[in-house]
Formats: structure tokens, sequence, C-alpha cells
């Protein structure tokens, strides 16, 4: 049987069929009118034949015709990633950048090749792994200097190719899916336990490119932690960085590669880091009466070197949304788990932090489990800890249907030094408030959860829900993400904990990077791409040639 590609959804999160439940629809329904006013029912996405596509400008050689396409299901399901505007453009039946081909290469060779023509014919590549870039990172806005543009698609480089149980690695291919990962790993008995929320539809090639944040709160908390070493096809050539624990042998090249996002060359490879699977749990919740108190008190536990895998704070507002409270209190979700030793006196101490600053820890305590998408466990969780880590999941599927009643469904993440979070926070409300109110985006709620923790500083992550106007709600978007972007700059905050740069951070990053850096950055893309082909636009480099 002829092989068939994996597609994303056009207008909506993850695969064809993957949707919400009658349940979930329901109570969606329900916030939908109570507490936003929609008074219709929701307006269904476009299916693909409601997508017109101008036909494709570039025709590929025959010796690469078996690995690439210009099939109008491929083009479409390639023409962005899975930002709140590219969702809602596509509500309206707007591809604004479908690439001229797609490409779905079999073997480093076959990359190798496509990059050779690409490069001959001013081609633009954009690196394509899950395709759930939430700030324009594998959209083909690539300007008006090439000829066309091909989405080089990484799925069919999806196998654990070698595991090394006595130094606990694994080498596997840039392609594979985070599940795909996990099954693949699961009889060495070990893990590489990194959980973005895009886990299902996200690749361990974009976590590096992207440096991802995963789930633990403390300790390591993005990519960058678990990568050993990696393996690249660039246009001026093929390298691979050596194995080793640590070195002090000049600058990482390791890190050049992350955060890169695909304008350096194609990462096909990574050896990484991996874990034994938890067998000791323990969690709670603990609620507290305002959000100075329990910002102190994770303060504390964070700076008290406990390193809990799980450190959650949520304001009110965001613990009546996830369903987790009844909004009433901040929420604070503490985890901790170990291969090795027992964590219960390790989650006493937190307690005791938390009591310290009038937290209540709720009633039940019980072992916490693995995360919900890796779970191999029938332990039992805490409640609310379990209603905000499903409802967290399912996130992206509640804004797909959200959306469909005109709601804006949107978040912004930073990290900021503790000393200027309790400024942070309150510029980033007025500032996305007022702006909401410009534009008479009403009802409306902003609220705050912290994702990561550092001794030295948090993660802030802000979620805007408001009523918005079909048709109209990208350029709404765009009008609260400029806002909630200056404050975070002026603020003292990074444009992006994890979510990457892309497209959409560009110029705020501009302003957060050193000019010489920046130059740095641009010689290093000369050297590796000298014709400009690699995903250009995103982090502001070989932006319309």
């Amino acid at each position: 049987m002829e092989w068939q590609p994996r597609l994303n959804k056009v207008s909506g999160w993850g695969s064809q069929g993957d949707a919400v439940s009658a349940d979930e629809a329901a109570v969606l329904a329900l916030l939908a009118r109570e507490q936003f006013g929609a008074t219709d029912s929701a307006v269904a996405p476009l299916t693909a034949a409601d997508f017109s596509l101008p036909p494709s400008k570039v025709v590929p050689p025959e010796s690469l015709s078996a690995i690439t396409t210009d099939r109008r299901a491929d083009r479409l399901a390639h023409a962005s990633g899975k930002s709140f505007p590219d969702l809602a453009r596509a509500r309206t039946g707007r591809v604004d950048h479908a690439p001229d081909l797609v490409a779905y290469p079999r073997t480093e060779a076959d990359i190798s090749e496509l990059l050779d023509w690409a490069a001959a014919e001013l081609i633009a590549v954009i690196p394509y792994g899950g395709g759930s870039s939430v700030v324009g990172g594998v959209t083909p806005d690539v300007g008006p200097g090439y000829r066309g543009s091909l989405s080089l698609d990484l799925q069919r480089l999806d196998r654990v190719l070698e595991v090394d149980p006595v130094s606990r690695a694994a080498r596997a291919q840039a392609g594979v899916l985070g599940p795909d990962l996990a099954r693949q790993l699961k009889s060495s008995g070990l893990a590489l336990r990194h959980y973005p929320q895009s886990y299902q539809y996200s690749t361990l090639g974009g976590w590096i490119a992207t440096r991802a944040g995963g789930h633990y709160a403390t300790g390591p908390t993005h990519i960058d932690d678990f990568v050993e070493a990696v393996r690249v096809i660039s246009p001026a050539g093929t390298w691979q960085t050596r194995r080793l624990p640590a070195a002090g042998a000049g600058p990482d090249p390791n890190r050049l590669m992350l955060g890169s996002e695909g304008t350096l060359g194609i990462l096909t490879e990574a050896w990484i880091r991996l874990q034994p699977r938890p067998g000791f749990r323990a969690a709670a919740t603990v609620r507290f009466d305002s959000l100075p108190t329990a910002v102190a008190a994770v303060r504390e536990i964070a700076q008290a070197g406990l390193n809990p895998a799980n450190l959650r704070l949520l304001d009110r507002v965001e613990a009546r949304n996830a369903l987790v409270a009844d909004g009433t209190a901040e929420v604070l979700v503490i985890g901790f788990e170990s291969a090795d030793h027992d964590v219960a006196g390790l989650l006493d101490r937190a307690l005791e932090c938390t009591g310290d600053h009038g937290g209540v820890t709720a009633p039940s305590r019980a072992p916490a489990d693995r995360d919900s998408v890796a779970a191999d466990s029938d332990t039992p969780r805490p409640r609310s800890a379990q209603a905000w880590r499903d409802a967290f999941l399912r996130m992206p599927y509640y804004r797909d249907e959200l959306l469909g009643y005109g709601i804006i469904s949107e978040t912004f993440e930073t990290a900021v030094t503790w000393d200027r979070f309790e400024a942070l926070h309150a510029a980033v409300t007025t500032a996305v408030t007022s702006a909401l109110a410009a534009e008479r985006l009403a009802p409306a709620t902003v609220s705050c959860r912290f994702t990561h923790v550092y001794p030295d500083g948090v993660a802030p992550y802000f979620t805007v829900l408001a009523r918005g106007t079909h048709g109209d709600l990208d350029r709404q978007w765009w009008t609260v993400k400029q806002a909630a972007s200056e404050a975070i700059m002026a603020a003292g905050g990074t444009i992006t904990h994890h979510h990457g740069v892309g497209r959409d951070h560009v110029p705020w990053y501009r302003q957060e990077r050193p000019d010489l850096f920046a130059a740095a950055l641009a010689g290093a893309g000369r050297e590796l791409d000298p014709a400009g082909i690699m995903n250009p636009g995103v982090l502001g480099l070989r932006v319309g040639r």
C-alpha cells in the first residue's frame, strides 16, 4: 500500500476526527452563553473543500518527484501552524501562505538533495515537525524574493535508533511525535519525560528547534536540559556534535541549534538524556486568599531547593476557568516524583512553606501520577490537580470550540525575576484590559498562572478570553497581542519563555537580543545557508531577502 502522510486539520487543533466530546461541547456552550453573552450556536469550521489555493509556482525535478507533492490537501495542511490568528483566518476561508510544494523525505540523503535543489532555484524551505507552532514558526510567509516555498515535513524520520541504558540516553530521529517516542522507549524502562501542552502533536526536532518547555515546573524545565548531541543537515553541509555529559571546550555547538527554528539547517537526529519512570509520587493542592501570599509561598519553595516536579499556581480567575475551583481563591498544585526514593517528606516541607504564608491544604492528599498523556498507573490524584491537568491538555480543543462563538482565547507567556513580578503582572493586566476595552471586546477575563518556577524568577502565563467579532478576530487578537507584548518588554520580561519566536514575536525579539548578537547570528546563517533559503522571516532573519 502506498504510504499516506499524516495531515493536520486546516482550521483546528489536531488531526481529522479530533474534537471536543458532546459533554465538553455542552459545557463550553453554557460558558459562551452565560459568561460571554453568546446568543447564536457555534459557527462550524470550514472543510478543506471550502478553501481555494493558487496553483503551485514550482515544479520539482524528476529525481525528487517521489518525495514531493503539490497535492491540494497537503498544501492546505502545511499552510500555517496553530496560533489563534491562524485558526481565526481559516474560519473565514483565508489561507494566505500555502507552500508550493510539500516534501516528505525518507532519508538524510533526500534532505540533502532537497536543500541543494532549493538553494540552486531560490526556493524557501520551511522545516515542519508536528505543525503545532503558535507563533508563525511554520507558516510559509517568506517575502517576495523567492521563486516559491517548500514545506519540508520530517514525519517519516520517526524512529528511536539506539538506546544506551548505561548512560541513560537514546538516539532518536527528529520527526518522532511525543507519544511515539514514549512508546518506542517504554521497553527500556526509560523515558524522556518532556511533556509540553502540544505533546501529542509536536516532535523531538520541533522541541529542540524552539527550546520548548516541558512539564517540570523546576529543575529540567526546557528541552535544553535533555539534549546530549545533535545532527544537522544545512545547505552548506552536514555536521554532528559529540556525545558528552558536559564540556568546557568553548561555546557549545548544541546551543547553536537550540532555538534556531529551522534557520540554520534541518535537525535530523539527537541524542537525548533519559530518566527511569518514577515510582514514588506525592501531591497536594493548596488554597490561598490572595495572590501576593501565594506568590511568596511559591518563591520560598523554589528557593528552598526542594525541586518539585509540579508547582503550578493558578490565580482565582484561572482556577475558575479551568474548572479547578469556584473562583474564590488562588490554587497551588504541588507534586513530587522520584524513581529512587520516597518523596512524602519533600511534600511535607513544601506544605510547611505554604502554611507559613496562610495556605490551606485540600483535605485529601493522594499520590500524583504521571501526566495524563503518558499515564501508566491507576494511582488517584487530588481532585483539583486532576481537573487542572485534564483541562490543560484539552485547552487547544476548547479554544477551537469557543472560536465558533466568536470568543478570542489567547495566551501570553514570559519570564521575569522575582523582584519585577508584581510590577509586570500589574502592567500586563492593565495593558490587556485597556486594549480589550478600546476594541470593545466584552465580556472578557484576564487571568494568570505560573508554568515554571526558578530560584531567581518565574514564568507567568496570561490567558485572555473575550467576546470578539466574527470576521475580525485576527485583527482584534493582534491589537491585544501588541499591548501585552509591549507591556512585557517594558516591565523587564522576555517575549517568550517556551513558545518560540517564529514570525509573530519578531518585533519584540529584536528589542530583547543585543544588536551585535543579531549580527553574529546572521553571520552564522550566511555560513550555513549561503542562499538564505532556510525558514526566512523566522527570528527576523532574511525577510524578503
